[in-house]
């Protein structure tokens, strides 16, 4: 199993129920179910277009209770698109890391441990789509059809979603360790 490292940038949360827009917190207790009081928060969660194998409204298992994404790949986001940044907030990203820059093609299965003892499991990549788009649009008025380029700009970067594994603090600039997990040997 291969190891890498980042640090945790900002720590972020969505608890407004009218936006998935999310806001900066200094500091978070993971629990199994995500983060309490964000709009993913929850052990299962009803089944919608990203699990057409069920029926809309199904209670499934939540595999999108938290959701990462790398400064490396914000700053290319932005520079496709031509805009000066593009926030973590403006995805509905819940943790902001940096020092992994290909974030987006972590493996399922692959754990993020804190320093705490606090772990997630990385369930796959976050698709991107206009919603975040529309949101970096009212940003820059100026620029045309960011809803649409978005979905592009933001393809195998938009980040990845996980399941809290283990519960436990986490804090701006924790340093995390990520085990890559092996598809042909993987981790249980």
């Amino acid at each position: 199993m291969e190891k890498a490292w980042a640090n945790v940038e900002a720590l972020l949360l969505a608890d407004d129920p009218e936006t998935f827009v999310t806001r900066q917190i200094s500091e978070v207790n993971l629990e199994f179910g995500g983060i309490r009081g964000d709009r993913h928060f929850g052990i299962t969660s009803k089944a919608d277009s990203r699990q057409p194998m069920y029926p809309r409204g199904t209670e499934i298992l939540n595999r999108r209770q938290i959701t990462i994404v790398s400064v490396e790949e914000l700053d290319r986001i932005a520079e496709e698109l031509r805009v000066e940044s593009v926030r973590p907030e403006w995805l509905g990203a819940n943790l902001l890391v940096k020092g992994f820059p290909e974030l987006s093609k972590l493996t399922m299965g692959s754990r993020i441990l804190f320093p705490s003892g606090a772990g997630l499991i990385c369930m796959g990549e976050n698709q991107p789509c206009t919603l975040p788009g529309e949101e970096i649009q009212k940003h820059y008025e100026n620029h045309e059809k960011l809803a649409f380029r978005f979905v592009r700009a933001g393809y195998k970067r938009r980040g990845i979603v996980c399941a809290v594994e283990r519960p436990g603090p986490i804090h701006e600039r924790d340093e995390v360790q990520i085990l890559i997990n092996d598809i042909i040997s993987p981790m249980q």
